[in-house]
C-alpha cells in the first residue's frame, strides 16, 4: 500500500482545520476516559511564540496528527499529541514528538514535560521508548489516580 508523504509543519492553533482535528483528539480521549476527554485549560495563545508552538501532520489532503508545547516555567509542556487512527503504527507520533523537542530546545526550554493517562498505553510506550521518565504529577490532573506524568531533558 502506498502512503502519501506526510509533512510536519507549524500551524496556528486557531486554524479551522486544526480545530476540526482537535474534535477528534478530544473525542478519543472522551472514549477512553469519559466526560469531555480533557478539561485542562488551554488559552488561544498558549502555543504562540515565544510561549509555545503547535505542529500538524499534513498528508496533503487533510491533517492526520498534531502536537503542541507551551511554556511551564523553564519547561515545555506537551499538549494535544494525536495521530489519526488510520495513520498509527507508521512512526508519525515519533516524528511529531521529535519536532516538539527540537522546537522547545530552540526556544531554550530545559526539558519537555507531559501528562498522560493510564488508559493510553500506546502513548506511555512511545514516551518511555523516546527517553521520557516518570516525574511527580504537576498539571491540571495532578493527584488523579489515572494520571501519569513524564519528562525528558533536552
Amino acid at each position: 500500500m502506498h502512503y502519501p508523504e506526510i509533512k510536519i509543519r507549524p500551524a496556528d492553533f486557531a486554524e479551522p482545520a486544526v480545530r476540526a482535528l482537535l474534535v477528534d483528539v478530544l473525542g478519543e480521549l472522551s472514549e477512553r476516559y469519559g466526560g469531555t476527554g480533557d478539561d485542562t485549560p488551554i488559552a488561544e495563545d498558549d502555543f504562540d511564540a515565544p510561549r509555545g508552538a503547535f505542529f500538524v501532520a499534513d498528508d496533503g489532503e487533510r491533517l492526520v496528527g498534531c502536537a503542541g508545547w507551551r511554556r511551564h516555567g523553564d519547561d515545555a509542556e506537551l499538549k494535544r499529541m494525536f495521530t489519526a487512527r488510520e495513520m498509527r503504527g507508521r512512526g508519525l507520533a515519533r516524528r511529531m514528538l521529535a519536532a516538539i523537542e527540537q522546537s522547545a530546545r530552540e526556544a531554550g526550554c530545559r526539558r519537555v514535560i507531559l501528562e498522560t493517562g493510564d488508559k493510553q498505553p500506546e502513548a506511555v510506550a512511545l514516551y518511555i521508548s523516546a527517553g521520557y521518565e516518570r516525574i511527580d504529577d504537576f498539571g491540571y490532573y495532578a493527584g488523579h489516580d489515572s494520571v501519569l506524568s513524564y519528562a525528558k531533558n533536552l
